[in-house]
């Protein structure tokens, strides 16, 4: 026990939440890790213009370089660094893709995702399933107060909820949304939980300020009615990533699945989304049976210029106690300190965090017995790789 909301776990992982101790942890991390090859693994990539807005994300680190993100990132994910590939990675300040990470952990898990695409300027070159027409593009920017219509939300909705419902075994769900802890912040906010100071980001120092003006510009243009709906809060200030999400997890709910969200600020807005949608009696059923997966960089970072705080433990409690329910995280336990490589010790200090479903999957990769030492070994190797291939290509290119 390393304190009142912590537990760390015999495999490394840290298992955090308020009323830790009255939730059975080990035998939920057990089932986990009696599943993982039987899990339904999906990444869900989408689009939305907020990420285009100078300093909000630095998920690359131009606004032109963010509209490819998601689809570069899904396939270092699927084809690994060293296989030849039709998007090459956005330029960033520091750090290297999470997508990396997620390859290693997902390699020796042995899993592949289903990806779901939503709302990408390009077209995936690789399987993917498309809940809409290609061609609608991303969500516009949160701050119009009128991201995406109604209709689109809703069909987003339903077929997420419908792959959700036929599942028949655990889900894991993972995404890469530029901008989505944007857009993450503005639903939490719409849905009258105080997040102010507790949203995090890929930059080192979250760019709070800026999020919080555009929220208040979007939450003010949508001129939404008092207890909105999830469907009016998506359509006023969301991403596509949302709806699916949200379908495939009240979905696989229905069909009585363990669901592990792989994520952070994003999955949680997706969770408290859901949660708006029951009656308050069967809320805690529905979390009995979730838990929210990370990594150890985000639940290390504080936010507040105050006391030292972790910030997205204590968002999470926000919103475990908005609904009156009892929310538990895991974060994979691995560190970068030992790194040989420059781009993964940036993790250590603030950079990038999370994203892509890394704390998820490497957080079961750590219950499955894959030692710090040598995760470490892989990542540098495969970060190596990365570089021998992106030379390679340049030299073909000049």
């Amino acid at each position: 026990m390393i304190g009142e909301n912590y537990l760390l776990l015999p495999s490394g992982v840290l298992a955090f939440g308020e009323s830790i101790q009255e939730q059975n942890v080990d035998e939920r991390v057990e089932r986990w890790k009696e599943n993982i090859a039987n899990t339904a693994f999906f990444l869900i990539l989408a689009g939305s213009q907020t990420s285009e807005i100078e300093g909000i994300s630095a998920a690359g680190s131009t606004a032109v370089s963010r509209r490819y993100t998601a689809v570069a990132d899904a396939e270092l994910l699927l084809r690994g660094p060293n296989l030849p590939k039709r998007w090459p990675l956005p330029p960033l300040q520091a750090g290297v893709s999470p997508a990396l990470i997620s390859y290693v952990a997902s390699s020796f898990l042995k899993i592949k995702p289903t990806i779901i695409s939503a709302g990408l300027l390009q077209t995936p070159p690789f399987t993917h399933v498309s809940l809409e027409s290609p061609e609608k593009g991303p969500a516009k920017c949160l701050s119009s107060g009128n991201a995406m219509e109604n209709t689109r939300v809703k069909l987003l909705l339903d077929g997420g909820f419908k792959i959700g419902k036929k599942l028949k075994k655990s889900l894991l769900i993972t995404e890469c949304v530029p901008g989505g802890t944007s857009t993450a912040f503005a639903v939490l906010s719409g849905l009258g939980i105080n997040v102010n100071g507790l949203i995090s980001g890929s930059h080192r120092n979250p760019p709070s300020e800026l999020k919080t003006k555009l929220v208040k510009q979007g939450l003010e243009a949508a001129k939404l009615q008092k207890n909105p709906s999830s469907v009016e809060l998506m359509s006023a200030v969301g991403d596509p990533f949302q709806p699916i999400a949200v379908g495939l997890l009240m979905g696989a709910r229905e069909s009585g699945q363990e669901i592990l969200l792989g994520g952070g600020c994003q999955m949680l807005a997706v969770l408290a989304l859901a949660l708006n949608e029951m009656e308050p009696e069967s809320r805690s059923e529905f979390v009995g049976k979730i838990l929210i997966g990370t990594t150890s960089w985000l639940i290390d970072e504080s936010l507040s210029s105050g006391k030292k705080r972790n910030s997205f433990i204590h968002l999470m409690n926000h919103v475990a106690n908005h609904f009156n329910v009892k929310i538990l995280g895991l974060a994979s336990g691995y560190r970068f300190n030992d790194s040989n490589q420059k781009v993964l010790r940036d993790y250590e200090i603030g950079y990038v965090k999370e994203g892509v479903g890394a704390g998820a999957l490497s957080l079961l990769a750590q219950i499955k017995g894959l030692t710090q030492k040598e995760m470490i070994k892989r990542c540098d190797i495969e970060v190596g790789n990365l570089f021998k291939s992106n030379n390679k290509k340049a030299c073909k290119e000049i």
